[in-house]
């Protein structure tokens, strides 16, 4: 792809697209990602035994706030009314998968908000339990986050 093919360069410069002639229309998307952890970590967690307090609140927490904030954090995305954002968790074994739909009527998708949701969210969970993830040697050899991707993506006319 040829930088003339994007949207958002024109030669050596970048520019925020104009949204101003797109129709308002509904739209909605599903971002999720992983987070693993130790067996050890987990069940901290689900015993609600995490020192800093309740790990996924704080992450839902962090979600929300992180997808109404992008516009903030990723320099050509657009500031959007957002209709509602749900953030959930699905708790396994050694591993926490997040999933955030974010929902709008406006002109120009909420994909990045739903990514930045769900990144927010796993990196929240690693900081709330980093000191029990740590081995002998300061590092996490088994703490990863993973397959962060937008499950959904829905343009709907109202």
């Amino acid at each position: 792809m040829r930088s003339t093919d994007f949207t958002h360069v024109e030669g050596d410069k970048v520019k925020m697209v104009d949204v101003g002639s797109k129709e308002e229309v509904v739209r909605i998307a599903r971002a999720s990602g992983t987070i693993h952890l130790t067996k050890e970590t987990m069940a901290l967690i689900k015993a609600g035994n995490v020192k800093k307090g309740n790990v996924l609140a704080a992450a839902r927490i962090a979600a929300i706030q992180a997808a109404k904030h992008t516009w903030e954090t990723i320099p050509l995305c657009h500031q959007i009314p957002i209709t509602g954002i749900d953030v959930e968790f699905e708790v396994g074994d050694t591993d926490i998968k997040a999933i955030a739909e974010v929902r709008s009527v406006g002109k120009t998708g909420v994909e990045m908000e739903a990514l930045c949701a769900v990144s927010t969210a796993l990196l929240t969970i690693w900081d709330m339990v980093k000191a029990v993830e740590k081995d002998e040697t300061g590092n996490y050899p088994e703490t990863k986050i993973t397959n962060i991707v937008v499950d959904k993506k829905i343009k709907a006319k109202q």
